[in-house]
C-alpha cells in the first residue's frame, strides 16, 4: 500500500483477507498454529521464515495492531502487551542489565516510579531523577553506567511537557536509549521518534481504546531494540490477548475523530477553569499560561484530553469536589469517552508524603480531569456546580 496520512493508515492497514474476503479482519482466537510437516515446523522454530507459531509469540490480530501503531509512530517494529505497565516493565527489563543506571524524569506514573525505586534495585539497577522544569541538570546525572533516558510527555498527572528534541539530542550525545511514554498524546498528536526517541511506549488501555473496554500496551521503535524486547517477552509471557488486539486495532480506526473532540472539549474546559474564582491555576498544554506552552506547540498538534488544576482549599476541598460531582465519573482510568475526575493527593498518591508529592507538582488541591466526549456544556455545568459547593 502507498504511504498515506495517519488517519488512513489506522483504517486501511489490514491483514491479508482469507478465502471469505471479509471487509474487516477476523478474530484469531487460537492459542497455537499448525504446521504442514516436520520441515515446516523445524524451519519455523529456527526462525528461518516469519510465521505464527504460538499466540504468546505472535498472532495475526496482534500483528495488525502493532503494524498500525508502527505506521502511525514512524517506527520500524513493535510488540503488543497485556497492559501498559507490562510494556514499561518488559521494555526496560529487556534492555537493562545488572549494574545499569536509568536517568528519568521525576514526574512519572506511580507504578513506573515503584519499578524504579522498589523492584529494579533488587537487580542492582539504579535510577536518578531530574525535575521536568530543570532539564539543565539532566546531563550531570549521567554516569558511565547510564543506559536509558526515560520520560513521559505530557506527564501524569500534572500535565507537564518535556522538550523531546532536547532529550533526543542528549541521548544521542551520550549514547543512551531514549524511551518515551507517549500515552497522553497518542501517535495522532505527537510522534516522539521524529525527535530522536528510540522506543515509544503506550498504555493502549487509555485513548487508543478510548472506551474503557480492554487493557493493552505496546512498545514500538528501532528494530534492533524491539528484537530484544520481543525475545524477552516471548519467554516471559506478557503478550496481548488476540481479542484485545482486535478491539484495539478497530479502536485505532476512530482515534483521530475521537481525539479531535477530546482536545476541543479539553481546551474549553481549561479556559473555563482558568477564569473560575475557586481555582488557583490550570495546566493544559495549549493554554498560553502553561509553563511549557511553546514547547507543546512545537511538538504536539493539539493539547490532548487531560486538564490539571488546583482547587482552592487543599485536600478537603478536593474530596468535597469529588463528592459533589454528579455526571462526571470517579475512576482510576483516563482517555475514556466519559469524563473522569481524580484527586491524586487523597487517592492515587495519598501514600506519598506532602514533600514527595510537591516534588512532582502534586499539590493538595490538584485535580486531574480526563475530558470526555460528552457535550462540553454539560461537562462544564457539572464541574461548575461542584466547584461552587
Amino acid at each position: 500500500m502507498d504511504n498515506h496520512k495517519l488517519e488512513t493508515e489506522a483504517i486501511r492497514t489490514q491483514l491479508e483477507r482469507t478465502q471469505f474476503l471479509e471487509h474487516t479482519s477476523p478474530l484469531y482466537l487460537t492459542s497455537s498454529f499448525v504446521f504442514v510437516d516436520a520441515e515446516d515446523m523445524r524451519s519455523s522454530f529456527a526462525e528461518e521464515k516469519q510465521r505464527n507459531i504460538y499466540s504468546r509469540f505472535s498472532n495475526p490480530n496482534n500483528s495488525e495492531f502493532v503494524e498500525k501503531v508502527c505506521k502511525m509512530e514512524g517506527a520500524e517494529d513493535g510488540y503488543a502487551f497485556a497492559t501498559g505497565m507490562s510494556a514499561v516493565y518488559s521494555t526496560l527489563a529487556a534492555l537493562l542489565e545488572s549494574g545499569d543506571h536509568i536517568v528519568s524524569a521525576q514526574s512519572v506514573f506511580g507504578s513506573t516510579h515503584t519499578l524504579f525505586t522498589k523492584y529494579f534495585p533488587k537487580w542492582n539497577i539504579t535510577t536518578s531523577y531530574f525535575k521536568v522544569d530543570e532539564l539543565d541538570t539532566l546531563e550531570s546525572l549521567i554516569t558511565p553506567n547510564t543506559k536509558i533516558l526515560y520520560a513521559e510527555s505530557p506527564t501524569n498527572p500534572a500535565v507537564d511537557i518535556l522538550d523531546l528534541e532536547l532529550l533526543g539530542n542528549i541521548a544521542k550525545k551520550h549514547n543512551l536509549v531514549l524511551v518515551i511514554d507517549n500515552c497522553f498524546a497518542t501517535p495522532y498528536l505527537q510522534q516522539p521518534i521524529k525527535f530522536g526517541t528510540d522506543v515509544v511506549i503506550h498504555s493502549a488501555t487509555k485513548l487508543m481504546d478510548g472506551q474503557g473496554r480492554v487493557l493493552g500496551g505496546v512498545a514500538v521503535g528501532k528494530a534492533s531494540l524491539i528484537r530484544e524486547i520481543y525475545l524477552f517477552s516471548r519467554n516471559t509471557g506478557p503478550a496481548l490477548s488476540p481479542f484485545n488486539a482486535w478491539t484495539l486495532s478497530k479502536s485505532l480506526e476512530t482515534l483521530a475523530v475521537r481525539v479531535d473532540r477530546h482536545c476541543e472539549n479539553a481546551l474549553k474546559v481549561a479556559e473555563f477553569l482558568e477564569n473560575h474564582d475557586k481555582v488557583n491555576w490550570v495546566k493544559y498544554p495549549f493554554l498560553k499560561s502553561h509553563p511549557q506552552y511553546e514547547v507543546a506547540k512545537r511538538q504536539m498538534s493539539q493539547g490532548g484530553s487531560i486538564v490539571a488544576f488546583e482547587i482552592k482549599g487543599g485536600i478537603e476541598s478536593g474530596r468535597n469536589f469529588l463528592n459533589t460531582i454528579k455526571m462526571c465519573s470517579l475512576s482510576a482510568n483516563l482517555g475514556d469517552t466519559r469524563t473522569i475526575v481524580t484527586h491524586p493527593a487523597s487517592t492515587t498518591h495519598s501514600k506519598l508524603s506532602e514533600t514527595d508529592r510537591l516534588e512532582v507538582s502534586i499539590t493538595d488541591g490538584l485535580v486531574r480531569i480526563s475530558v470526555g466526549l460528552e457535550n462540553v456544556e454539560d461537562i462544564i455545568k457539572d464541574l461548575n456546580q461542584a466547584l461552587k459547593k
